[in-house]
């Protein structure tokens, strides 16, 4: 009986530290650890502190000028948002947005729960974001998730676990501008209630 427990042990072990270690990262960061050790790594990938928000970063991602908040739950890392340091108008906003979707699309460290994403997210030339946000209270938003970090060692629960690798982003609109928030999630981490 102690032979099956000690083989079970050494089996579940390495399958549960790989479900807790493949967590969703940020340039290769992994989303976890506290605000301040996040803040050092975030500045080592160029991100200067904001003046005005000891708390803020800022800096470049994906050749658009950003801000980089880090939220946390129980000083645990759980997000990191990437807001656009400056708005656009509409035109720009649509091309930024539809550019992001396909970027992910054709990302092999992502996929989508659908299978037409490009066809569910894209936005129409012609459609008029200003209006459907104001008016029908329109929400233009995708989610990703990110792939399991090492596919050679994939199992049931890092599989699984992927689903709690989410990216997800949408358009914000602010005084007939927009902005576009990315947010990187790591749901191990994120609050569960047990405050409440």
């Amino acid at each position: 009986m102690k032979k099956v427990y000690i083989l079970v042990l050494s089996i579940l072990l390495p399958i549960c530290g790989i479900a807790q270690n493949d967590v969703t990262q940020f340039l290769g960061i992994p989303i976890d650890g506290t605000k301040s050790e996040m803040i050092y790594k975030l500045k080592s990938k160029g991100f200067t502190v904001n003046k005005d928000y000891n708390d803020v970063l800022h800096g470049e991602f994906n050749g658009i000028d950003v801000n980089i908040h880090i939220g946390t739950n129980k000083n645990m890392v759980y997000r990191i948002m990437v807001s656009d340091a400056s708005l656009s108008n509409e035109a720009s906003i649509k091309i930024r947005f539809n550019n992001l979707i396909r970027q992910f699309h054709n990302s092999k460290k992502y996929r989508s729960l659908s299978d037409s994403v490009m066809n569910q997210y894209i936005i129409p030339d012609k459609e008029d974001i200003g209006y459907e946000i104001l008016v029908n209270k329109k929400r233009y938003s995708a989610s990703f998730y990110q792939e399991v970090t090492n596919p050679d060692s994939i199992t049931i629960e890092s599989f699984l676990n992927m689903y709690k690798k989410l990216v997800w982003f949408y358009i914000e609109s602010l005084k007939g501008k927009y902005y576009i928030n990315i947010y990187y999630d790591n749901l191990n981490n994120a609050a569960k209630g047990d405050d409440l």
